[in-house]
């Protein structure tokens, strides 16, 4: 297998991990004003995700940077092109993060409900804005000879790329919402599974239309699989949770995520990038792809690294396995005292 195979391989097993670990942060963000009932109850969802919502964002940040590393012209063509719908979801993350850190600096309920703001429209716009984004990659978007994106913002706004948004948004807020019930004990974990099970019928049906859609517009055989295994799963979660297995519900809605987004790049591979204005100019992982030399060294840094980063994230789950209820909160915390 060639290193540059290889290489999108693992850049497509980044964006697996990066929306199976940050989407149930997105949905318990989003989720926010809607399972929680009082201050005690908007803690409890936000420490389901306080520990880990920072080190799941990674994933992302090394899916970035190994794409400018192994597919420079991939990167280039990607982030030029993309740059407001990009600009607005790195904003967002930014506000989302500080909203987390700063949430519980002051005890005024008008200081916390503009956080609170905060981190649920910065867990909105990326859930909706990465569909989009990649609903768009595959499907393909006006490229020309030089490699340049030639279209605007409203080019990536079409009924494929919108539908793509919102099957993220309603996937996301499905696996947000079976998280909580898997996290917490008491009524939240009880509403958030009933929650789950409706917003994830509404996703299961946005999901089949779109992966539908993708596999009439480019799809394999193998691809095909991978979505039909993916609906089958998220139907197998939604059953989980109607007989309270939240874990098994977990894993479900976690499982489908994976495998729609390896379907997706199975569908665009051998391209990283279609061309619509014509396949020549297309963005391939031939002609996008950095030296034979750069792969080289990249995959052995992989190899010595990665494990290392998935052992410590690994980790940091189990540390932080328990479930969590309102009896965990401190009377202190509420009144704006941050708790070590």
């Amino acid at each position: 297998m060639e290193l540059t195979t290889v290489w999108f391989a693992l850049i497509a097993v980044l964006w697996v991990g990066y929306f199976c670990l940050e989407g149930f942060d997105f949905g318990v963000g989003m989720l926010l004003p809607v399972l929680a009932r009082d201050e005690t109850e908007r803690r409890v969802m936000i420490n389901t995700i306080g520990p880990v919502w920072d080190g799941n964002e990674v994933w992302v940040l090394v899916a970035g940077g190994a794409t400018f590393a192994a597919f420079p012209e991939w990167y280039a063509t990607l982030f030029s092109g993309f740059y407001l719908p990009l600009l607005l979801i790195l904003v967002a993350l930014i506000v989302r993060g500080l909203a987390f850190e700063y949430r519980h600096k002051r005890g005024e309920d008008t200081w916390k409900g503009r956080w609170d703001l905060a981190i649920i429209w910065g867990s909105f716009v990326p859930a909706l804005l990465w569909g989009v984004a990649f609903a768009n990659i595959v499907a393909g978007v006006p490229i020309d000879a030089d490699k340049e994106f030639t279209g605007t913002l409203f080019t990536l706004l079409n009924p494929f790329g919108l539908l793509g948004g919102l099957v993220t948004l309603t996937l996301f807020a499905t696996h947000g919402a079976m998280f909580v019930a898997l996290k917490t004990d008491g009524d939240i974990r009880h509403r958030a599974r009933d929650l789950a099970v409706r917003i994830g019928a509404v996703a299961a049906l946005l999901a089949v239309v779109f992966l539908a859609w993708t596999q009439m517009k480019t799809g394999t055989a193998v691809s095909a699989l991978a979505f039909v295994l993916a609906a089958l799963s998220l139907v197998g979660g939604l059953l989980a949770a109607t007989r309270g297995r939240e874990g098994w519900a977990f894993v479900g809605t976690f499982v489908t995520i994976a495998l729609a987004v390896i379907g997706l790049f199975v569908a665009l591979f051998p391209d990283v990038m279609p061309s619509t204005t014509d396949p020549a100019y297309s963005l391939t992982t031939t002609n996008a792809a950095a030296t034979a030399y750069t792969l080289k060294v990249m995959t052995w840094v992989a190899v010595v690294f990665t494990p290392i980063v998935l052992g410590y994230q690994a980790w940091t789950y189990w540390v932080f396995r328990r479930r969590i209820a309102v009896h965990h909160i401190p009377t202190a915390d509420l009144a704006g005292t941050p708790t070590s």
